[in-house]
C-alpha cells in the first residue's frame, strides 16, 4: 500500500480495539487492525482520535474588543451599538490581526472546519470581509474557513447594504447570513435574504428569535420559506433562544416543523447565558435552546462559540470541547448524553454544513485530532486537550501534555 502515513494505536468511537489510519494524499485510505506499508508512522499512544471539531458560528471580525469599550451594556441591543461605534473605525489590518488571534487558539483546539460570520454594511464596508478573506488563504494549511456575510443591523431599514452584501457575493463569499429580529421589517429581511440565496446559490445562516418570549417566533416562516424556495439542509439558524422558554408541547411542535423542513439549528452557549434573562431579578433562566432534543427529532444541530471577548461575550477560547462541555452543563446532560453532545461539535455541524469528505471513514479528509483520553466519555467529562492534529495529512499542531515536577 503506498502511503504518506500511518497514524497507529488510535482509539475510535464505537469501536473495542485499537486501529490504525493510512493516510494518502491527504486523505484517508485504510482503517485496519494493522497497516504494514513503508511510510511514516505517527503513534496516538492508545488514545481517542477524533475527526477535527467543527465551529459552525463564530465572529472573527468582532472578536477581542476588550479594553475598546465599556462591558455595562446589559444586553443585545447595547452590545450591538457597542460594536457598531467601533466597527467604524476597523481596519483591515486590524481585523486581520485580530482574526489570526483566534485562529491560533482554534486550531489547537483541534478545529479544522469553521464558518464565521462577517458583517457587511455601510458602517463596516467591505474592509472586514476583504480581512477575511486574507484569513481564508493565510490558514488554509489548518483550517477550511467559509465565509459568511450578514447585514447585523438591519437591511431594509440599512440603505446601502443590500448592494454590499451582492458584492460581497459577487467577489467570493460562501454563504449569506441575516438578523431578522434588528429590521424594521423582519418579514421582508427573511424574503429578501432568501431570494438573494436562491440568485447566487448559496446556503442561509440566520440569527433567529434571541430573546425569551415564547409568544413571537420567526421559525414557522424561515420553515415556510425553506420549503418553498426547495432549500432544505441549505439553512441553519443561530441562537433561537425563544425555544428555550416554550412549554414542552410547543418545543416538540417546533422541532417536527424543523425537521420536515429541513433547517439546522445552532446553540451558542456562551453568548446566550451571558445576555439572556439579564432583565431578570432572581431565578434566571438559563436561556440556551435544548438542541440534543431537537437532533433526537432529526434536526441537524449544533453548538458553536459565536463571540469571543467582545461585549456580547466577554471571554473565549475558542476550545469546542470546552464549548460543548459547557452546553451539556446547562442542558442538564449526563453520561448517557456524552456522545451526542460530541456530535454538536463535530459530525451534526458538519453534515449540515454540507462537507462531504469529512469523517473517520475511508475517502474522508484526513482532518483528525488526537486527544489526551482513552475514549469519548473521558474526553468530553475531563474537557481534555488535543496533543496533535492533522490537516489534509499534514502534523497541523502539537500541545505537549504537562510535565509535573514533583518534590
Amino acid at each position: 500500500m503506498n502511503l504518506d502515513l500511518v497514524v497507529t494505536d488510535a482509539r475510535l468511537r464505537g469501536r473495542d480495539e485499537p486501529v490504525a489510519i493510512g493516510i494518502a494524499s491527504g486523505r484517508i485510505v485504510a482503517i485496519e487492525r494493522e497497516i504494514a506499508a513503508d511510510a511514516p508512522v505517527r503513534s496516538a499512544g492508545g488514545r481517542l482520535l477524533l475527526p477535527g471539531f467543527v465551529d459552525s458560528h463564530v465572529h472573527l471580525d468582532k472578536a477581542c474588543l476588550l479594553g475598546r469599550c465599556g462591558h455595562d451594556h446589559g444586553d443585545l441591543k447595547g452590545a450591538i451599538a457597542a460594536v457598531s461605534a467601533l466597527k467604524r473605525g476597523f481596519t483591515e489590518d486590524d481585523v486581520l490581526a485580530r482574526a489570526a488571534a483566534c485562529l491560533d487558539r482554534a486550531i489547537g483546539h483541534g478545529t479544522t472546519r469553521m464558518r464565521t460570520h462577517v458583517e457587511v454594511d455601510p458602517r463596516a464596508g467591505l474592509r472586514s470581509f476583504r480581512a477575511l478573506k486574507q484569513a481564508k488563504r493565510d490558514y488554509a494549511w489548518a483550517l477550511d474557513l467559509s465565509l459568511c456575510v450578514f447585514p447585523q443591523e438591519g437591511l431594509t431599514n440599512d440603505p446601502g447594504c443590500e448592494e454590499l452584501l451582492v458584492e460581497a457575493l459577487r467577489d467570493g463569499a460562501d454563504l449569506l447570513g441575516g438578523c431578522p429580529y434588528t429590521d424594521s421589517d423582519p418579514s421582508a429581511q427573511i424574503d429578501r435574504l432568501f431570494d438573494l440565496a436562491c440568485a447566487f446559490d448559496v446556503d442561509l445562516d440566520l440569527h433567529l428569535d434571541f430573546d425569551l418570549d415564547p409568544a413571537t417566533s420567526w421559525v414557522e416562516e424561515v420553515c415556510r420559506k425553506t420549503v418553498e424556495t426547495g432549500r432544505g439542509g441549505r439553512v441553519a439558524i443561530g441562537h433561537v433562544t425563544k425555544l428555550s422558554a416554550m412549554p414542552r408541547e410547543a418545543f416538540e411542535a417546533a422541532a417536527r416543523r424543523l425537521a420536515d423542513a429541513g433547517v439546522a439549528v445552532t446553540a451558542l452557549p456562551a453568548t446566550d447565558l451571558f445576555l439572556m434573562g439579564r432583565d431578570r431579578d432572581a431565578d434566571r433562566p438559563r436561556g440556551v435552546t435544548r438542541v440534543h432534543e431537537l437532533a433526537a427529532h432529526g434536526v441537524a444541530c449544533s453548538v458553536a462559540t459565536n463571540n469571543v471577548q467582545n461585549p456580547f461575550t466577554p471571554f473565549g477560547d475558542l476550545s469546542l470541547m470546552r464549548m460543548a462541555n459547557l452546553y451539556a452543563n446547562v442542558a442538564q446532560v449526563g453520561p448517557e448524553g456524552f456522545g451526542a453532545c460530541l456530535d454538536l461539535v463535530t459530525e451534526s455541524p458538519a453534515r449540515f454544513m454540507n462537507l462531504g469528505d469529512y469523517g473517520l471513514r475511508v475517502g474522508a479528509a484526513a482532518d483528525l485530532v488526537v486527544m489526551d483520553a482513552a475514549d469519548a466519555d473521558e474526553a468530553f467529562a475531563s474537557i481534555t486537550a488535543p496533543l496533535w492534529g492533522l490537516k489534509r495529512g499534514r502534523v497541523s499542531f502539537e500541545r505537549p501534555r504537562p510535565i509535573l515536577n514533583r518534590p
